[in-house]
């Protein structure tokens, strides 16, 4: 599931509503139920899951969903079921119960199939006729409001896996031979009087090598291999990774950064920046950004204790705002918020 607190957009029907989930994602969903939150009249929440299987019961994921949203405060709720009819209704009807069992009024139930959106909850031919609506979000004043603000919805959630997608080719080769090179130089680092380690010159290196890295993405430059291979390997100390996790916040700059340095290290080093650029995505709510950042990082080491601390605060829907000035951290590994003590992360 990949939810985000959305931006402000003016949604007064249905279309609209439609035209406005692909920028509340961030990409056009597909074989997915969406659920968009209201407190009052404004949208403050989305989220999507995939439809279930057909052989799967839909009522345990639908309750994940509702429990999801209702964590958000929120007091009503629209759901959209996106794909053929015979998989988008069940999923549709199951979190349209878990929603009532929650608490939250249902607004409307909608789906989208080929081109067309069908209403579960309105009758009327001459709104919502048996053949349903012709659907185009490309044509709407939500889009043109959406792209004027600088939003960006993407074809598809495969577009958005792409963007932290390893390289390849070339760039694959050299990054590795980057990365040899780091390894050699650590070494030398590490072992400078016969043999004996000395981890504070390698935490000294790493927060050194942190600053210059959001200087150099500050002023708008791109690190070389040299630079990322270093600094992807300095990472796995987990001083250096805390260095990191308490300068990086929601900014473009600190989603770039993350997203660059992911793509190009080598896969047995990305937790580290897989879990910042997770975090830097959901502080700036992009929920579905966080959470193919945290499938790139847990398919590669399932069991780093950052990466299963965000993705956890991803499922359970925690808006970034409930835990402000998080974190801060103290000894190595030790994550606390000014609000209350964190488990410690590693």
């Amino acid at each position: 599931m990949a939810s985000t607190e959305p931006p402000r957009l003016a949604v007064r029907s249905p279309a609209d509503l439609l035209a406005a989930v692909p920028y509340l994602l961030g990409f056009h969903p597909a074989d997915s139920v969406v659920v968009v939150a209201m407190r009052g009249r404004r949208v403050v929440f989305a989220a999507r899951a995939d439809l279930p299987a057909p052989a799967e019961d839909p009522v345990g994921p639908a309750r994940h969903l509702a429990n999801v949203v209702q964590r958000q405060r929120a007091d009503a709720a629209t759901v959209v079921g996106y794909g053929p009819v015979d998989r988008a209704t069940p999923a549709v009807d199951a979190v349209r119960g878990a929603l009532g069992e929650a608490g939250l009024v249902l607004l409307d139930a909608l789906r989208v199939t080929d081109g067309r959106w069908w209403s579960y909850l309105c009758a009327e031919a001459g709104c919502c006729p048996p053949e349903g609506r012709p659907y185009n979000p490309g044509t709407s004043e939500i889009s043109a409001s959406a792209v004027y603000a600088g939003q960006v919805a993407l074809p598809d959630r495969g577009a958005l896996v792409a963007q932290v997608a390893p390289v390849d080719g070339p760039a694959r080769v050299a990054m590795r031979r980057a990365t040899e090179v780091a390894e050699q130089r650590l070494a030398r680092l590490l072992a400078p009087t016969g043999g004996l380690l000395d981890e504070g010159r390698a935490g000294t290196a790493g927060v050194a090598a942190v600053r210059e890295a959001m200087r150099r993405q500050r002023r708008g430059e791109r690190l070389s291999d040299d630079e990322v291979a270093w600094l992807s390997l300095l990472l796995t100390r987990i001083q250096v990774r805390d260095h990191a996790w308490e300068r990086t916040d929601g900014r473009d700059r600190d989603i770039a950064l993350w997203t660059d340095v992911l793509r190009r290290a080598e896969p047995d080093l990305i937790a580290a920046p897989a879990s910042l650029l997770a975090f830097a995505a959901w502080r700036a709510g992009q929920g579905a950004l966080a959470a193919v950042a945290l499938e790139r990082a847990l398919a590669e080491h399932p069991d780093y204790s950052l990466a299963l601390l965000l993705d956890d605060l991803l499922r359970r829907g925690v808006p970034p705002s409930e835990l402000d000035g998080w974190p801060l951290v103290g000894p190595p590994g030790v994550v606390r918020s000014r609000k209350r003590r964190r488990r410690p992360a590693r």
